[in-house]
This record gives C-alpha cells, sequence and structure tokens, in this order.
C-alpha cells in the first residue's frame, strides 16, 4: 500500500517566552540557542515526518505557525488559527502564570477548532531548581479538557520529537474521521 500524503497545519500557542521557537527549531533543524528573540506576528516552518497509524504510513508536511505570544492580540490570533489541524498550547515551568494562562489559550483557540486535537507541552522542564509547577498541575489541566501533555525541553530535545508525532497521530485520526483517504 502506497503512503498518504497530507500536509497539515499545526500552530503554537503560548505567553511570550515560553519557548515555543525554541521547541520548533529543535524538532525542523535539531538545533537549540538560548538567545530570546520575540516573535512579531507569525512565522511558519515546515517538516515532513512519517507516521504509520492502523497499518498506513503517512507522508505529513507539518506546516507549523509559531504565533506571537501576546494574548491581548486574540482578534489576530483568531485569524492565525483558521485552517489549523492541530495545535500545541505552551506553558514555562519556569514561570506559573504560563500556567495560570493556559486555559485562556485552549478557550481562544477552541473558539475556531472546536474539534482540532491540542497537546499541552510545559517546556523547560530542565530547569529543574526554577521549576514552579510541574507533572500533577499539568495532568490535572489535560484531564479537565480531555488533552494529551508533556513535559518537554527544547534545550534537551526532551519530549520534543514525540510531542509532534503525537499530535501528528491525534490529526490523522481526526483527518480519518472526517472520511479523508
Amino acid at each position: 500500500m502506497l503512503p498518504k500524503k497530507l500536509m497539515k497545519k499545526v500552530c503554537l500557542l503560548g505567553d511570550g517566552a515560553v519557548g515555543k521557537t525554541s521547541l520548533i527549531r529543535k524538532f525542523v533543524f535539531d538545533t537549540f540557542d538560548d538567545k530570546y528573540i520575540m516573535t512579531f506576528g507569525t512565522k511558519v516552518s515546515k517538516k515532513d515526518v512519517t507516521i504509520v497509524r492502523n497499518g498506513q504510513e503517512f507522508n505529513m508536511t507539518f506546516i507549523i505557525w509559531d504565533i506571537l505570544g501576546q494574548r491581548v492580540h486574540d482578534n489576530i490570533h483568531s485569524a492565525y488559527y483558521q485552517g489549523a489541524s492541530g495545535a500545541f498550547i505552551v506553558c514555562d515551568t519556569t514561570r506559573l502564570e504560563t500556567l495560570e494562562h493556559l486555559e485562556e489559550w485552549i478557550r481562544v483557540f477552541r473558539n475556531v477548532n472546536m474539534n482540532s486535537p491540542v497537546v499541552l507541552l510545559a517546556n523547560k522542564f530542565d530547569l529543574i531548581k526554577e521549576m514552579q509547577f510541574g507533572e500533577d498541575e499539568m495532568r490535572e489541566i489535560a484531564a479537565k479538557y480531555g488533552m494529551k501533555y508533556h513535559l518537554t525541553s527544547a534545550k534537551t530535545g526532551a519530549h520534543v520529537e514525540e510531542s509532534f508525532i503525537e499530535l501528528g497521530n491525534e490529526v490523522i485520526d481526526q483527518h480519518l474521521k472526517k472520511g479523508g483517504a
């Protein structure tokens, strides 16, 4: 059976400086740079991966939208979310307020994409001494919304690739539920 080709838009959302751009760089280019560069508007990257789902091979192109981390731009963000097949909502384990803002990010994304899968990422979990929250808090929010979550480190690469593959699996499942071939 020939592999199926899919091209799917996914968004990375979350407060500024949580590591969205770094997570994308780690996944797409396998690089890390700890210099902070603020994203203005949105930046789009892509990466091809092969995912096997239910015995079928999918050649999936992730079109990854790295979106400005300022919550005051909900109207602008809503336009960026259009057509997204999935999203990561990212917080920073060293800043409790970013965890507290997750539910607002979920709400705004869900207003545009009610059924698209979302995976929550708690980034920078390698900074153990600076952590203000961890797995228990992430598990609680993920359970409340029926979402999966991962503790990630863009610096070490821990759980980055598997997070994208997991979201890819969920996007493929959603595609198949809609009758996609």
